[in-house]
C-alpha cells in the first residue's frame, strides 16, 4: 500500500504541475518556487515530528541538482503533455545513472547492452520530427530535468538517513529558489487555483510523496522499487488521459514499449548478475 501511494504520488507530480500551467494563470517560475517552499516546510514539519531538524543534514550540491530538476521540469511542462514529460524523465533519470555506472567501471551483460539500444532507440523516436513528436525546446528542459534528478540521485546514495538529508536538500534549494522569483519577478502570475496546485505538488506529492517513499524502501529489494518505478509514467499518461483529455498517440505508445521494455531488460539483468 505504501509503494502504490508513492508512486501515485510521483506521477501526481507531473499531473499537477501539467494542470496547473495549462489550466491556471500560474507560470513555471512561480510554481517551481511555490512547489520547492511547500515541500521544504512540509519536511521540516515532518522532522520536528521525529525529533528536530538537523541543520547539516543534506548537501548544497545536491540541493542545486534538486533546483535544477524542478525548475526544468516545470519549464518543460508548459508544452509538453503529462505522459510524454512523464516518459522523458524517466528515461533520461535512467540514461544517467546506467551512464554513470558504466564511467565508474561497471559492466553489463549483453541483455542489459540489448536494453540500453532498445531504449535510446524509443527515446530518439520519441524525439524525431513529425506530427506527433513533443516540442523540442519542451522535450530538452524535461530531459535536462531528467539529468540533474538522477544526479540528485546518484548524490543521495550514501545517505544515513535519506528523510533528513532530503529535507536539508529542500531547505538548501530555497537561495536558489529566491533567484528565480526575482529573475522571472517580470512575468510572474500567481492566481489561487495554481498555487494551490503547485502547494499540493510541493507538499503532497514531492514532500509526503518522499516520505512514504523511504518507509516502503526498507521492505523492497532495489530492483524490484526501480522496476515499480517503470509504471511511474504509464500512470501519469493514463491520469492525462482521464483527468486532461491527451491524447494516446501511436509514436508515444510505441516508445513507450521500447523506453520502459529496455529499462527493464537493465534492471532485470543487473538482479540475474547480482
Amino acid at each position: 500500500m505504501l509503494t502504490a501511494i508513492a508512486l501515485l504520488a510521483f506521477a501526481g507530480n507531473s499531473l499537477l504541475c501539467r494542470l496547473a500551467l495549462r489550466h491556471t494563470a500560474i507560470d513555471a517560475g512561480s510554481f517551481t518556487v511555490i512547489r520547492l517552499l511547500s515541500g521544504a516546510l512540509m519536511l521540516a514539519g515532518l522532522m520536528q515530528l521525529r525529533g528536530g531538524m538537523r541543520l547539516r543534514a543534506g548537501r548544497w550540491a545536491a540541493g542545486f541538482a534538486l533546483f535544477a530538476y524542478a525548475v526544468t521540469f516545470s519549464y518543460a511542462y508548459v508544452s509538453l503533455n503529462a505522459g510524454v514529460g512523464a516518459l522523458l524523465l524517466f528515461g533520461s533519470v535512467n540514461a544517467t545513472m546506467i551512464a554513470y555506472g558504466l564511467w565508474r567501471g561497471e559492466s553489463l551483460r549483453p541483455a542489459q547492452w540489448a536494453g540500453v539500444m532498445v531504449a535510446f532507440a524509443g527515446l530518439i523516436g520519441l524525439t524525431l520530427p513529425g506530427l506527433t513528436a513533443p516540442p523540442l525546446a519542451g522535450a530538452s528542459l524535461m530531459i535536462a530535468a531528467g539529468v540533474a534528478w538522477g544526479a540528485y540521485s546518484l548524490l543521495g546514495r550514501s545517505a544515513q538517513n535519506p528523510l533528513a538529508d532530503t529535507a536539508g536538500n529542500f531547505l538548501r534549494t530555497l537561495p536558489f529558489a529566491l533567484a528565480l522569483g526575482l529573475l522571472a519577478w517580470p512575468w510572474q502570475q500567481i492566481d489561487g487555483a495554481g498555487s494551490a496546485y503547485a502547494v499540493a505538488s510541493g507538499a503532497v506529492t514531492s514532500g509526503l510523496g518522499y516520505a512514504v517513499w523511504y518507509k516502503a524502501q526498507p521492505f523492497l529489494r532495489a530492483a524490484t522499487a526501480a522496476s515499480l518505478q517503470l509504471s511511474v509514467p504509464v500512470i501519469a499518461a493514463a491520469g492525462g488521459i482521464l483527468l486532461l483529455d491527451e491524447s494516446l498517440s501511436l509514436r508515444l505508445l510505441l516508445s513507450s514499449m521500447a523506453i520502459l521494455g529496455g529499462v527493464a531488460l537493465v534492471i532485470l539483468g543487473r538482479r540475474g548478475a547480482s
